[in-house]
C-alpha cells in the first residue's frame, strides 16, 4: 500500500514539475493552434474538402501503422507519397485554399471600409436595397428568373468581365427590364458594386456541392458557387416557382418575401457597418 502511495506521489510530483515548466507563450501557442484547427474543421466539414481530408487521414494512419510494424515496402511507398504531399495538398485543396485566403485577406479591408463609410453611403445603400427588393418581389410574383450579386469586400472584377459592363443606378424598373425573358441581357447575373449596377449577363462559378436539392437548377447552383468563392450576397428568383432565395457563405436560405428580404439585406449591408463603426468609436473614446 505504501508503495502505491509513493508511486502516486511521484506521478503528482512529475505532473507538478511539468505544469511549472509551462510558459505563458506555450498556453498562447496551444490556444492559437486550437482555434486554427476548429475553424479549419468548421470550414471543410460541409465541403468536398471533407472527403479529401478523411482520405488524407487514412493515408497517414496507414503510414504510421506500416512504420510501427516494420512493413518496409509499404512504409517506403507511403514515405515517398508524403514527400510530395505538400504539392498534392495545394492542388487538391486549391478551391478551398483560395476561398480561405480571400476571406482572411478581406478582414483588414473590412476595417478600412468601415472607417471610410459615411451617412451618405448608408443612405445610398438603403435606397439600393429598396429598389432591389421591389424589383425582386415583382419578378417573384411573375416567376421571372433572376440572379443578382451584391459585392461586398471581395472584388468581382473577373466576374464582371464575363458579361456586359455598364454603370447605372439600381432602379427597380431597370432591373426588371434587364431580367425580362425577351431582353437580350436577361441571361446570367447582375453585379451591383458600390450601390451601382456595374455589369449584367455575367457567368458565375457553379458550386461543386453534392448535397444541393435536386429541384434546384443551374441558377441556384451558380448562386451558391458565387457565395463560396466570395463574401458577396447573391439573390436568386426561381423561374419555376418564383421563390426568392439568398446565397451567403456557401449556404442557401429560401422563401423570402419583400419584407424579410429587405430586413436581411439591411442587416447585412447597413446595420453591420454601423455596428462596426460604433465599436470603433467607443474603443477610441475608451483609449483616449
Amino acid at each position: 500500500m505504501s508503495q502505491f502511495f509513493r508511486t502516486i506521489g511521484q506521478q503528482l510530483s512529475n505532473l507538478w514539475s511539468l505544469l511549472r515548466s509551462i510558459r505563458i507563450i506555450d498556453v498562447i501557442d496551444i490556444i492559437i493552434v486550437s482555434i486554427i484547427i476548429y475553424y479549419a474543421y468548421k470550414f471543410i466539414k460541409n465541403r468536398r474538402a471533407a472527403k479529401l481530408a478523411i482520405g488524407l487521414v487514412l493515408l497517414l494512419a496507414v503510414f504510421i501503422v506500416s512504420d510501427l510494424i516494420h512493413m518496409y515496402a509499404l512504409s517506403f511507398i507511403m514515405s515517398n507519397v508524403f514527400q510530395i504531399g505538400l504539392i498534392a495538398l495545394v492542388i487538391l485543396f486549391q478551391p478551398e485554399l483560395r476561398s480561405v485566403l480571400e476571406k482572411v485577406g478581406a478582414q483588414p479591408l473590412k476595417g478600412l471600409k468601415n472607417i471610410s463609410e459615411n451617412a451618405r453611403g448608408s443612405a445610398e445603400t438603403t435606397a439600393m436595397i429598396s429598389n432591389v427588393c421591389e424589383a425582386v418581389s415583382d419578378m417573384s410574383s411573375t416567376k421571372t428568373g433572376c440572379l443578382i450579386v451584391i459585392e461586398r469586400l471581395t472584388k468581382l472584377g473577373d466576374i464582371e468581365k464575363t458579361g456586359t459592363v455598364l454603370t447605372a443606378d439600381p432602379n427597380a424598373s431597370l432591373i426588371k427590364n434587364i431580367f425580362f425573358n425577351k431582353a437580350p441581357l436577361h441571361d446570367g447575373a447582375m453585379i451591383i458594386s458600390d450601390n451601382k449596377i456595374c455589369a449584367v449577363g455575367c457567368f458565375l462559378p457553379l458550386s461543386a456541392k453534392n448535397d444541393i436539392f435536386k429541384d434546384l437548377g443551374t441558377r441556384h447552383r451558380a448562386a451558391i458557387g458565387m457565395s463560396e468563392n466570395s463574401d458577396a450576397i447573391v439573390i436568386v428568383v426561381s423561374e419555376e416557382t418564383g421563390t426568392i432565395s439568398i446565397a451567403l457563405d456557401g449556404e442557401l436560405k429560401r422563401n423570402f418575401d419583400y419584407t424579410s428580404l429587405k430586413n436581411q439585406l439591411y442587416s447585412l449591408l447597413v446595420v453591420d457597418q454601423k455596428t462596426s463603426r460604433l465599436h470603433k468609436k467607443n474603443d477610441g473614446g475608451e483609449n483616449a
